[in-house]
């Protein structure tokens, strides 16, 4: 697949995995690489963590989300004193989800402003990434009418609709990861209604197994050292297939390197995209 035809198949890509995966780094890189295609992209950061130099990027947490809404609505001065004074927090207390439908409101603000040709969000660990993009749909059913209810109908139509919205999921070649990115793909299909993009592999020893000279005592640290790392290949194999079988959904494999930049990881993901 070429891979303008793949970062233009939506203008916002949200990424997910559980923590430990790499989800971050993979968010950065696909950034780089819609860039690297003559896109213009964007990342946005969610948890306020620093984002490599050289990617144009957004933080956006709830408290700024509030307060850009804000501004925007000429409550400027509200929007400071409810930050500083801890009033945000007691509301989102008080209103579970507001937080998310703020952040949620911000990218799908983001994505109709045509910010940039690609952006790509990155989203909480899975199991909130879930709570996450449930909560449109939950306040849709819970409020009847007003701004907040037609803020989140309008997040809705964003994220259902595939021309507008994907979801990347990031899992490394382990059980308990993997299991989790299929349980996590099967409650965004189906109670979210998402469209899913190619499941990121992070991570994976694609080297061949090592040859064991018999000639070496069983137990020395080089024989034990090959074992080792053939028995690491072999379940990352057998994890990936596992995850090929369960989820019918394309694979990037991204080789787990030494030297795993952004810049690395980048071109890693431009050349598994123009496999597919």
């Amino acid at each position: 697949m070429d891979p303008n035809q793949f970062f233009t198949a939506s203008r916002v890509f949200i990424v997910a995995g559980k923590g430990g995966v790499g989800k971050s780094k993979i968010a950065a890189a696909l950034t780089l690489a819609a860039h690297r295609c003559g896109l213009t992209s964007l990342l946005v950061e969610t948890d306020g963590k620093p984002v490599p130099s050289g990617i144009s990027s957004l933080s956006l947490t709830p408290p700024e989300a509030l307060r850009e809404y804000l501004d925007t609505k000429g409550l400027g001065r509200i929007s400071r004193l409810m930050i500083t004074t801890g009033v945000l927090d007691v509301i989102t207390s008080a209103a579970p989800g507001i937080d998310d439908l703020l952040v949620l409101g911000k990218v799908k603000h983001l994505e109709r402003s045509d910010a940039a040709d690609v952006i790509v969000v990155d989203g909480p660990a899975a199991g909130h990434a879930i709570t996450m993009l449930r909560t449109p749909q939950a306040i849709s059913d819970a409020v009847k009418s007003g701004a907040v209810r037609l803020q989140a109908d309008e997040i809705l139509e964003m994220l259902r609709d595939g021309s507008r919205c994907q979801v990347v999921l990031v899992t490394i070649p382990e059980p308990t990861p993997v299991q989790e990115c299929i349980e996590t793909a099967y409650a965004l299909e189906e109670e979210v209604g998402v469209k899913l993009a190619p499941i990121v592999v992070n991570q994976v020893d694609t080297s061949e197994p090592l040859d064991i000279p018999f000639s070496l005592p069983e137990h020395s640290a080089l024989v034990q050292a090959a074992k080792f790392r053939n028995a690491q290949i072999l379940r990352h194999q057998i994890n990936v297939k596992k995850l090929d079988e369960q989820l019918p959904l394309a694979q990037l494999i991204v080789p787990d390197l030494e030297s795993s930049t952004i810049e690395n990881i980048a071109d890693q993901l431009l050349a598994v995209i123009e496999k597919l």
